[in-house]
């Protein structure tokens, strides 16, 4: 897979999501996550070649053969750096080298992380669903497939511009998204061979479509929480202050041994404070 910005001027280019940056023809350069993603599976995948494939394959994948099995959330993740073949991670390291820089860069290396292993956990999780309600039988499933469908679904909204090329030939990004879907929702309903990495597959994609569709409503949320902190303190100090200045003019009027262990915890308290604040 590889992707390239049909736009090349900036100032033809029109941002639906602000800030978002502009893709151009040619490799991108790594950025810090995505690299260590890469480097990630690719050791994973060598010591499943070297013998350990089956015994990763039960303690790491997505395997919701029994109730206690689906319960093990540490498979949510780990299953994302196991792989079948060399084909499979191919195609998903392509995935993840050209589509992950420029998400890394637009939200940075925390944020992205947080998002790539989101998208291919709720993959994890809607395969398990289905298979507790007896819709698919419960088989191994790994693979990053769910995080790199995710992130294919974040860059259709963030970058609509964007080109892909899906064996050799170049589609719009948001064309390939739409298809993505149709396939692999058709691929779930009739229960196809690979339906439940098709399932992970649509996951994947809704988790990375939701949260970017999410931003401004969760960015609203953090806005109002801050600010009802910096409310509440703003508050707390007002009390404070207003109670050490009754505090002071009490022991101007009668004297230090006027006061309560109360008001002398609070005049101890503001004290602490003041010299917090100063960096004392």
């Amino acid at each position: 897979m590889g992707l390239y910005d049909r736009d090349y001027t900036r100032e033809n280019f029109v941002y639906r999501f602000q800030g978002a940056p502009q893709m151009r023809l040619g490799f991108p350069r790594l950025t810090p996550m995505v690299k260590r993603l890469l480097i990630a599976n690719v050791a994973v995948h060598f010591i499943q070649v070297l013998g350990a494939h089956i015994f990763l394959t039960n303690w790491f994948s997505v395997y919701p053969a029994s109730f206690l099995m689906a319960i093990q959330l540490w498979r949510l993740v780990t299953y994302q750096f196991l792989h079948g073949n060399l084909v499979h991670i191919l195609f998903n390291l392509l995935g993840l080298y050209f589509l992950g820089p420029t998400l890394e860069r637009h939200w940075g290396s925390k944020r992205f992380l947080t998002f790539y292993l989101g998208c291919g956990a709720t993959g994890g999780l809607f395969y398990t669903l289905l298979v507790a309600v007896r819709f698919l039988p419960a088989y191994p499933m790994i693979g990053a497939s769910g995080a790199i469908l995710g992130m294919l679904a974040a860059c259709a909204i963030l970058f609509p511009n964007f080109v892909v090329f899906i064996f050799l030939f170049p589609v719009p990004i948001r064309v390939a998204a739409v298809a993505f879907t149709v396939i692999y929702v058709l691929a779930v309903i009739s229960r196809a061979a690979n339906a439940g990495g098709d399932a992970a597959h649509l996951a994947g994609m809704a988790a990375g479509a939701a949260y970017v569709f999410s931003e401004r409503w969760r960015g609203n949320i953090r806005f109002k929480i801050r600010s009802g902190v910096r409310q509440r303190k703003t508050a707390d100090q007002r009390r404070l202050q207003f109670e050490v200045d009754r505090i002071l003019k009490k022991v101007h009027d009668h004297g230090i041994q006027s006061l309560t262990s109360a008001e002398k915890r609070i005049l101890k308290q503001a004290t602490k404070a003041e010299q917090m604040r100063k960096g004392l």
